[in-house]
């Protein structure tokens, strides 16, 4: 997949819900002329809760709809699915794959002065341990970190608040102060914001963890590295010349359902309104997860 038409194709990104969108915006603001198809599986959110085997069978059936719409690359804008089914996506799929844990763990290695580096995130995330494991392997030729220097916290109350758009509620405050406090207290000075709902609470984070620390938002990190990899394999769409009047990139919405309030919280995640939204049904998506993926 190198040639003119491979460049045009979109790049795919999916995930359990709607946080996902924070990844689509980070990926559309870097990549301006790529045209972007999301995929949120909402009716069958979380997928932090199911075991291991269910999710891969999901993420497949979720990677498999966008193959399905000619994709270029799949992107998994989800930390569960990047925690237990990237492999298998990787040996089925017939284009790039890249998940959310593997950036962010290698930007913050870059980052860490050689104190503590702490990851936030919903308990099936913190449970899998794979972000722990990648800072203790390392990665891109980084050193890994020793156990001590590696802090985590689980944060189940933030995804709910985030959705209820409480960002600069004094309750969202208090909760935030609970969960930091231990990783402020140690004197971490990298914080993984290890789910994608997360960025949307940067600001107060920043704010309580102080100037020391620096943060690491996952789909920053990730729309970063899905730059490289697209370079890497010569399927960067050509971005205009000065002065051309090229047309962004289209950005096309698929949902398993429509959840309540979804346009307000979709517009929350992704900076400005969803137009155009289209319903899988069930059916089709137990159907991509049977289509022949391997190239």
């Amino acid at each position: 997949m190198t040639g003119a038409a491979d460049r045009e194709r979109p790049i795919g990104v999916f995930d359990s819900g709607l946080g996902g969108l924070t990844v689509l915006r980070a990926l559309h603001r870097r990549l301006p002329c790529e045209d972007i198809v999301y995929f949120g599986d909402t009716a069958r959110v979380p997928y932090g809760t199911k075991g291991a085997r269910t999710v891969v069978d999901f993420a497949r059936q979720d990677a498999g709809l966008l193959v399905a719409r000619g994709v270029k690359m799949v992107v998994v804008a989800c930390n569960t699915a990047s925690a237990f089914a990237l492999q298998h996506l990787r040996e089925v799929l017939p284009v790039p794959v890249l998940g959310v844990i593997e950036p962010g763990v290698a930007t913050a290695l870059r980052a860490t002065r050689g104190g503590p580096v702490g990851v936030i995130g919903t308990p099936g995330t913190i449970g899998s341990g794979r972000y722990q494991e990648g800072l203790a392997l390392g990665r891109d030729g980084l050193a890994g970190l020793s156990p001590e220097r590696i802090l985590v916290g689980e944060c189940p109350l933030l995804v709910p608040l985030v959705e209820a758009g409480w960002l600069d509620h004094p309750a969202t405050g208090m909760i935030l102060d609970t969960y930091l406090e231990p990783l402020r207290a140690a004197g971490v000075d990298t914080l993984i914001l290890g789910c994608t709902h997360y960025p949307l609470l940067k600001d107060p984070i920043a704010a309580y963890m102080g100037e020391k620390t620096v943060l690491v938002d996952s789909a920053e990190a990730l729309a970063e590295a899905a730059e490289a990899l697209l370079g890497e394999r010569g399927l960067r769409r050509r971005d205009g010349a000065p002065g051309d009047r090229e047309p962004a990139g289209r950005l096309e919405f698929h949902l398993s359902d429509i959840p309540w309030k979804f346009a307000e919280i979709g517009a929350r995640f992704l900076g400005k309104p969803i137009t155009d939204v289209r319903t899988v049904s069930l059916e089709e998506m137990e159907e991509a997860g049977r289509l022949p993926t391997e190239g």
